[in-house]
């Protein structure tokens, strides 16, 4: 079996399984911290004297999630901790210390990497972690990877928390990465204002940190960042809650820069387009009301429903399904 066969998901589910069976994917009486929060989520936790601790992991691999030609070396620092940033914020917490690992042909430049690593500076800078150290290692293709911890001191936010009669929310527009990606590699025409805002969203996604703590702060117990795009993360969200649920696609935000580039699309691309790093929640119906008051950007997209595990239906105005084909990133099936 190969694991273009079972997919990213698949094959974490497998190899999930094989430390299960080895009793190491979750606390053991002897663990010093009790694990809260393992495998399957934005972020591990574990509980000690004073904090939940959140630890993540994301790469980034030359080719596969960035080409020299859309991304700056600066920007890719900048998006390489704000994707570690943005798991830390759809679990409710602050971020704390980062490490840094570096795979480097033999003929990476010097000045591009003190570049990639203003722009890790600035990411920590505007949002007040650390880069306490890392590794640096010879490889036939650049990637960076990036270890964060964070923290917080309330229960954390978690995918497996939502059920029939939520609403379903996002925390501001999407599709904005994707468009900006697609403009930049078919270099299609575009207004000066629409590129730059295009570019923008691709090349400098905004974790929301306040955003999360104020999901928290209002009572919400639901969140997941998007990465991967709206549909294939939320049947992601709805699997691990074991509810399904229903996306109403004209609610959907995104910049109105995408429509002007890409009249007719922007919808779809909104749906389907990754990286954007905006944190989709689910609550009820006061509890949400709460948090829209307070975070200006945020819209209702559709509602939590009884049904199978993981299943998606996204409707239109009128209420009709709208036909949805395969849309989202998986990185053995993409």
């Amino acid at each position: 079996m190969r694991v273009t066969e079972i997919g990213e998901f698949g094959l974490i589910q497998r190899l999930t399984h094989v430390l299960e069976r080895a009793g190491v994917a979750a606390s053991s009486p002897q663990a010093a911290f009790p694990l809260v929060i393992g495998i399957g989520d934005d972020a591990a936790a574990w509980r000690t004297d004073a904090v939940l601790e959140l630890s993540t992991t994301d790469t980034v691999v030359e080719g596969v999630h960035f080409t020299r030609e859309t991304t700056p070396w600066k920007d890719l620092g900048w998006k390489a901790m704000a994707a570690n940033l943005s798991d830390i914020a759809a679990m409710g917490g602050m971020p704390l210390y980062a490490l840094a690992t570096l795979g480097l042909p033999q003929d990476a430049q010097v000045a591009d990497l003190e570049a990639l690593y203003e722009g890790l500076a600035w990411a920590c800078q505007e949002h007040g972690a650390v880069v306490a150290g890392g590794d640096i290692v010879r490889s036939p293709v650049f990637f960076l990877t990036i270890a964060l911890s964070g923290y917080t001191r309330d229960a954390p936010l978690k995918r497996s928390s939502a059920r029939s009669g939520d609403l379903l929310a996002l925390s501001g527009p999407v599709g904005g990465s994707r468009g900006g990606l697609e403009m930049m590699l078919k270099e299609l025409p575009a207004d000066a204002s629409s590129a730059e805002a295009l570019r923008f969203a691709h090349r400098h996604p905004q974790p929301r940190l306040s955003e999360g703590r104020i999901l928290v702060q209002e009572g919400v117990l639901c969140a997941m960042d998007l990465s991967d795009g709206l549909y294939d993360d939320l049947g992601k969200f709805m699997a691990a809650s074991r509810c399904a649920a229903e996306l109403e696609a004209w609610r959907i935000p995104f910049p109105s820069a995408l429509e002007r580039v890409f009249p007719g699309q922007a919808t779809e691309m909104a749906l389907a387009g990754g990286e954007d790093y905006e944190l989709l929640f689910a609550a009820p119906p006061a509890v949400v009301e709460r948090a829209l008051a307070r975070i200006p950007s945020a819209a209702i997209v559709g509602r939590v429903v009884a049904g199978a595990p993981g299943n998606v239906s996204v409707t239109g105005r009128d209420g009709k399904p709208l036909p949805v084909g395969k849309l989202g990133w998986d990185h053995f099936r993409s």
